[in-house]
């Protein structure tokens, strides 16, 4: 057979298999799009409160990371407040566009009507740049501006106006109604402005709850948190890993926390530790795959269940 006839027949072979790749190609990247706004409530039960307590609900919520008229979004965060929680966690990245300030607080608005408490993330005050995507199996690295372009001053003073307490480095009380909370918190370890030091120490030992809060899940201010005994550590940054391959869960976290806590409660050296899967992505990069976006009502128990004592026995 010669040359010329052997690459004409092969030639229909070649493009038939790169016409079914590509539409398998167009067809995951559809999937990966209408996941990113396939919204979930996640509900998980924690055991975290003393013996006798009664349960308290706390609605967890990250990485929203708004851009202007994204109302299916917008609209499915409104309705959360229908669910009444106890207290309102949100760990960062609110946003994702130099423009989304007034997007932000709308969204939030009905949630503003209970007690909260916030800490931001990097996307808070650096608005997203594109990048390569495999950048991110070198490991984390660190946002290289210096000064922030997104107006997070205007957010926090909006949001603590509103009666939500920011907890960047900071540490303060709060009672929600006949509990007292202990609460302490840091600003984002992914680009170096937490210092746990400037809230470390012993909670208040009156406290009914105390809870640690902070973006990115980097160990070395878990392990500081968990170190001072907290009842609960909240976090977000990871996406839940955004892009997972099932049966084997998230390729990559974006921190040093391990790929299997990207996302979920887990235990930290003894402390529950609940690290959101988030309800954004990165406006450059509208997907995910096995991850869909999520809010997560955390519903605290005691750590031992309530004993009833039987007559005559």
């Amino acid at each position: 057979m010669s040359s010329s006839a052997f690459l004409s027949r092969a030639k229909p072979i070649a493009l038939s298999t790169i016409g079914a790749s590509g539409l398998v190609g167009a067809g995951v990247l559809t999937y990966a799009l209408w996941e990113a706004q396939s919204y979930r409530l996640r509900e998980i039960e924690v055991p975290a409160l003393r013996n006798g307590a009664d349960p308290f609900r706390i609605l967890h919520l990250s990485d929203l990371h708004m851009t202007p008229g994204q109302h299916k979004k917008q609209d499915w965060v409104r309705a959360l407040a229908a669910l009444e929680p106890d207290l309102v966690i949100a760990t960062g990245d609110f946003f994702s566009h130099q423009e989304a300030l007034d997007s932000v607080i709308s969204t939030l608005a009905p949630l503003l009507e209970f007690p909260g408490l916030f800490v931001l993330g990097s996307n808070d005050y650096f608005s997203p740049r594109p990048i390569n995507p495999l950048r991110y199996f070198g490991g984390p690295r660190p946002i290289k501006r210096h000064e922030p372009d997104l107006p997070w001053q205007d957010l926090v003073s909006t949001l603590t106006a509103c009666g939500w307490i920011d907890l960047d480095n900071r540490r303060d009380e709060l009672r929600v109604d006949h509990r007292l909370l202990d609460v302490r918190g840091t600003d984002d370890p992914h680009i170096y402005r937490d210092d746990y030091s400037e809230v470390a120490g012993p909670f208040n030992p009156k406290a009914d709850l105390r809870i640690a809060v902070t973006h990115a899940p980097y160990l070395r201010v878990l392990d500081a948190m968990a170190a001072d005994r907290p009842d609960l550590i909240v976090a977000g940054h990871t996406h839940g890993g955004q892009i997972c391959l099932p049966g084997y869960g998230a390729l990559v976290t974006n921190c040093d926390l391990d790929r299997a806590r990207a996302k979920g409660l887990s235990d930290h050296h003894g402390t529950p530790m609940h690290v959101s899967a988030g309800l954004g992505t990165n406006r450059y990069s509208q997907v995910r795959i096995a991850c869909p976006p999520e809010a997560t009502l955390l519903t605290l128990t005691p750590a031992h269940p309530r004993t009833t004592a039987v007559e005559g026995g």
